[in-house]
């Protein structure tokens, strides 16, 4: 069992295997140019399993792979077999933003992946491409309706944004509750590589939105979610992130490899340690060694807070990390 320095279980890995992306969107790089990372530079796949064991036997149970863009790099469901014929039972999921999945889905689905998570932030093509830089809406919805027909358990993450997509929040919500996908709405969280023009919604708003037209009641927090759910009238569950909670942070169970190597503790902080070298020399107790030393080093909580209007904002740079 994995434990940090605050004694919280970790047995969550996110697997970031590429930096790249194909959209541009406000609250994450909109203006980093488009580029291609050097192969050299990236763990392979054959080394990224290396350490997948590894944390597989020391109690990771849920691996999430993430990216920039997953979908970009090639093979990815070779990967994605690796693991899940070394542990069948493993909750293994994908973040994608769904403009590759008419070509991926079945493939994913019997390389042994388990749910996608979707980025949905709005219903309106223009909006779409307002907040991605690209003309993306066409082809992600038609491959996130692949993805439900091949059997890929669906959920959906939305960004709202002041003024660009907030007005959408009950047209997401009914979507969503219609093709029975779970929707989970993100605060937009400050970091210094997004637009400094956009304004994000906090849960208050959001609640305020929904409430306007559902009841709903406030759920028992799963220890281990990132989300507050709440029931609505009719069963349905919808969810909320809330990175400016003070309990968000209260029962972390997550830890983040990069497509570089790199351990990193948190979302926030920039603090990491690579396992690069150890396991591309097979040295396995070493790659071991240096994912304890990032879990004691994993700090308590960010430094996102609803106590201020002032919200610091971070440096991380979350097209490295999967959000």
């Amino acid at each position: 069992m994995l434990k940090d320095g605050f004694g919280r279980v970790v047995d969550y890995l996110r697997i970031s295997v590429t930096q790249r992306c194909n959209f541009r969107c406000l609250y994450c790089m909109p203006e980093k140019p488009f580029s291609w990372t050097p192969k050299e530079n990236l763990l392979s796949y054959e080394d990224m399993f290396k350490f997948v064991k590894v944390a597989i036997d020391e109690g990771i149970n849920k691996i999430r792979i993430t990216g920039g863009e997953p979908l970009l790099r090639v093979d990815l469901d070779k990967f994605i077999k690796m693991i899940s014929d070394y542990k069948p039972d493993i909750d293994l999921c994908l973040t994608t933003n769904g403009y590759l999945l008419k070509q991926t889905a079945k493939q994913l689905k019997d390389a042994g992946l388990h749910r996608i998570n979707i980025s949905l932030d709005s219903l309106n093509k223009q909006t779409t491409q307002k907040i991605s830089q690209k003309d993306v809406f066409d082809d992600v919805m038609a491959g996130l309706q692949i993805a439900k027909e091949v059997g890929l358990g669906i959920k959906i993450n939305t960004v709202p944004l002041k003024g660009i997509n907030d007005h959408e929040i009950l047209d997401i919500l009914e979507y969503c509750k219609n093709q029975n996908f779970t929707v989970r709405f993100i605060e937009y969280m400050e970091n210094s590589f997004a637009s400094q023009d956009i304004k994000g919604c906090k849960s208050k708003d959001i609640l305020k939105t929904i409430s306007s037209k559902y009841e709903f009641e406030k759920q028992p927090r799963n220890n281990t979610s990132p989300a507050v759910y709440y029931k609505m009238t009719d069963g349905y569950e919808f969810g909320i992130i809330e990175p400016y909670e003070d309990d968000f942070c209260e029962s972390c169970n997550r830890i983040r490899l990069t497509a570089e190597g790199f351990l990193i503790p948190c979302l926030y902080f920039e603090d990491a340690l690579s396992i690069k070298e150890a396991v591309q020399n097979g040295d396995m107790k070493e790659a071991c060694d240096v994912l304890k030393k990032v879990l004691l080093n994993k700090p308590e909580k960010n430094k996102w807070s609803k106590k201020t209007d002032e919200n610091e904002t971070s440096s991380r740079a979350f097209y490295e990390t999967g959000g």
